[in-house]
């Protein structure tokens, strides 16, 4: 029974580290769309911050210079976004597809041209990456049976960009439904017009909203090329993007609902290598081939409306035409 305990410990402490980037990613999808923008291109901002993040950081040392420069790639590429379906009033999709495409060519030719690693990035060493925090009292509380074991594994032993994807979901709520600007986000998602008529600028609030998504998608990036990976490997956002806007969906375009879909798809993952050759009663051997499509599988399904009926915002994808 404490071996179970212990491995179910191991699994939520890596369903954590696997949900990180979704959780960043899902809560910029509510940002854009909430104000009325349909934002497919959650996986090319995550793969541009990413590779910069990593590029920056292999130049300079400097992890939290690398964070920096991955936040302002993220934006770069939210303005580029918003430039096209907000300002010339361009299909939303069509400009989100261009920016994923765009980034997953771009990365691989600068990184060919940067390093010379077919793509890839050198190495970091542990010095110019996020480590793991240990908390204060570890040891103290290894003695205290059940509890001295979940501080350990679950609580600490994590680098700060897990815990800052963690703060970020209370905050897009207390954002979204507490303050003035949420209000008025959430109003220009709905009806336009009315924000319009009260004298706020419909394309400055999509702008901010944009910008706000675009910042999260480039800590979600840092995260996994010099935090949880220690260089830039081609292609590595590896769909991340696209299962958070399902997340993003499957949650109804709240923050709570769409963090716990996002530790669904991070559980699910997680799982691929605790079941690995493990014979389950009644089923036997699950094949890892089954595993890793899983949460792939289930994104299409929310994506296509299978599971659950979405209510998205009333004005999401249309262009606002004053």
């Amino acid at each position: 029974m404490a071996d179970f305990l212990y491995q179910l410990l191991l699994s939520f402490d890596a369903t954590l580290r696997i949900a990180t980037p979704l959780m960043l990613c899902a809560m910029a999808g509510i940002f854009s769309e909430r104000s009325g923008i349909v934002d497919i291109s959650l996986e090319g901002k995550l793969l541009s911050g990413a590779f910069v993040a990593a590029a920056v950081a292999a130049v300079t040392g400097s992890a939290w210079l690398g964070l920096g420069c991955a936040m302002l790639a993220g934006i770069f590429m939210s303005l580029i976004h918003g430039f096209a379906c907000i300002t010339h009033k361009g299909d939303q999709v069509v400009s989100g597809v261009a920016i994923n495409i765009l980034a997953s060519g771009l990365t691989i030719v600068l990184g060919i041209a940067l390093f010379k690693r077919g793509g890839q990035t050198p190495s970091l060493p542990r010095d110019d990456r996020f480590t793991p925090i240990e908390w204060w009292g570890v040891d103290m509380m290894d003695s205290v049976p059940v509890i001295g074991t979940i501080y350990r594994q679950l609580i600490s032993g994590h680098n700060m960009l897990v815990y800052v994807a963690l703060l970020a979901v209370p905050l897009t709520a207390f954002i979204l439904y507490r303050s003035r600007f949420g209000l008025r986000l959430r109003a220009v998602g709905e009806v336009p017009e009315a924000v319009d008529s009260a004298g706020i600028s419909v394309t400055w609030l999509r702008y901010r909203a944009l910008i706000v998504g675009g910042a999260l998608c480039g800590i979600a990036g840092a995260y996994l090329s010099i935090a949880q990976g220690g260089n830039f490997v081609r292609e590595m956002s590896a769909g991340k993007g696209y299962i958070a806007l399902a997340a993003v969906i499957f949650g109804n375009w709240k923050p709570l609902s769409a963090f716990m879909a996002c530790l669904m798809f991070g559980f699910l993952e997680a799982a691929t290598t605790r079941l690995e050759g493990v014979d389950l009663p009644l089923i036997g051997e699950v094949p890892t081939q089954l595993m890793l499509a899983m949460p792939y599988v289930l994104t299409v399904l929310l994506l296509a409306g299978f599971i659950g009926k979405p209510r998205p915002p009333a004005a999401i994808g249309k262009p606002y035409h004053k």
